[in-house]
């Protein structure tokens, strides 16, 4: 099997968006955002948004499936955290 830049950017939007599954999930249980940086978390997610629209005009599917998905778990938080 020979590796790709595509393999390598799948395996690299797996891992970036699998680290940040663990914190999303622990604050939709606990809802719990006190610790978290409301500007850290806003400026994140204006940077996904920016991946994902990048990924699109490459039509780069890694991209794309990557920030989509962390796009909505980041918003998830950053919703809780601007209702809290």
């Amino acid at each position: 099997m020979t590796i790709t830049p595509e393999i390598i950017g799948y395996i690299a939007a797996a891992l970036t968006t699998s680290s940040f599954l663990p914190q999303a999930i622990m604050t939709l249980k606990t809802r719990d955002t006190e610790s978290l940086s409301l500007g850290m978390y806003a400026t994140f997610t204006l940077g996904v948004l920016l991946w994902l629209i990048y990924g699109i005009y490459l039509a780069n599917n890694a991209i794309i499936y990557a920030n989509a998905i962390t796009l909505l778990l980041a918003s998830s938080i950053l919703s809780i955290k601007l209702y809290n």
